[in-house]
């Protein structure tokens, strides 16, 4: 049996989602529709937070930062997904394709603490909304975002130097679209028994304490919404958070039905779904989510275009 690994860097294959030639123009297209929603929604999500003085809150701190995960992340696998999908060219070479899976975990993982972080800033806003301004300083925002991306640095630093003892078989065919753990590990012909449980073990603390944070801000967050006596004052206290529940439910739904389990059982139809998803979809649809059902973004962008207007006159 022919084995290689990180020293002889051989070119991967990338098999994409499906041979069927109508099927990847189809992809292609609805790829390269969502790609430029995901820009154009992310940009004007950072440059609306920049341009408008009332939004530069702690809430929106992370929120420009989390557009910027969310556009960093769809760069790092749509753009290679195209091309695969436009040409005939499937191969990534070996470096490129471990560079693909270090950032993609990278990010992954550090959206996973900013969600968290953002968590912590609704239960304060709304638990403690007296202290709001003493507790969310914009030291106290910088360390949790800081934090943030030491801690995805660090889950994807321990996963890249677990993969890198890898040594691969005949194979060097990846079943998927972009450079993902499981169909890695899926290739390899060595023992990956404690490789598998040191990844899902960091792979699940991120997940685990990242989801407890959030479970337990928003269960003092609904507490105290419930003791409020007016049903306005509970709307406008659970309009605050809604956007932020519906990304993290979306968000991490795709990502625990795909990472917390065996990387052995990886299967073609329902992980690639979500991995489309959570890749490609969910990076489009967070500025959708946090402008469209977002009272402040909606006019914090008619303040944007009336100064526009005002100029242009002028």
């Amino acid at each position: 049996m022919n084995t290689w690994n990180y020293t002889n860097k051989l070119d991967f294959i990338l098999m994409g989602l499906t041979d069927s030639k109508e099927v990847q123009l189809v992809l292609s297209v609805l790829f390269l529709l969502i790609y430029m929603l995901t820009v154009l929604g992310n940009v004007g999500m950072i440059l609306i937070i920049r341009l408008d003085v009332q939004l530069h809150t702690p809430m929106y701190f992370f929120l420009t930062h989390l557009s910027f995960l969310d556009l960093t992340y769809s760069t790092v696998i749509t753009p290679k997904t195209l091309e695969n999908l436009m040409t005939s060219t499937k191969n990534i070479s070996f470096v490129g394709c471990f560079t693909q899976m270090y950032f993609f975990v990278l990010l992954a993982a550090t959206e996973c603490f900013l969600l968290s972080s953002m968590a912590y800033d609704r239960y304060v806003a709304i638990c403690s909304p007296l202290h709001y301004s003493v507790i969310m300083s914009n030291r106290f925002c910088s360390t949790l975002l800081t934090l943030s991306y030491v801690f995805g640095a660090v889950d994807s630093t321990v996963n890249m130097l677990c993969m890198g003892t890898l040594d691969f078989c005949n194979s060097n065919v990846i079943h998927d679209f972009f450079c993902d753990t499981s169909p890695l590990i899926a290739l390899s012909c060595s023992n990956t028994h404690d490789i598998e449980s040191i990844i899902f073990i960091f792979a699940g603390s991120t997940l685990l304490l990242s989801l407890i944070t959030i479970s337990a801000s928003y269960v003092s967050i609904f507490s105290t919404i419930l003791k409020i006596n007016s049903t306005s004052g509970k709307q406008k206290a659970f309009s605050t958070c809604a956007s932020h529940i519906l990304a993290v439910t979306i968000f991490y739904g795709t990502m625990i039905f795909t990472h917390l389990k065996s990387n052995k059982s990886f299967s073609l139809g329902k992980d690639q779904v979500a991995s489309v998803f959570y890749t490609i979809v969910i990076p489009m649809l967070n500025p959708l989510i946090y402008s469209l059902r977002n009272k402040e973004v909606k006019c914090a962008i008619g303040r944007i275009i009336r100064k526009g207007e005002k100029v242009l006159n002028y």
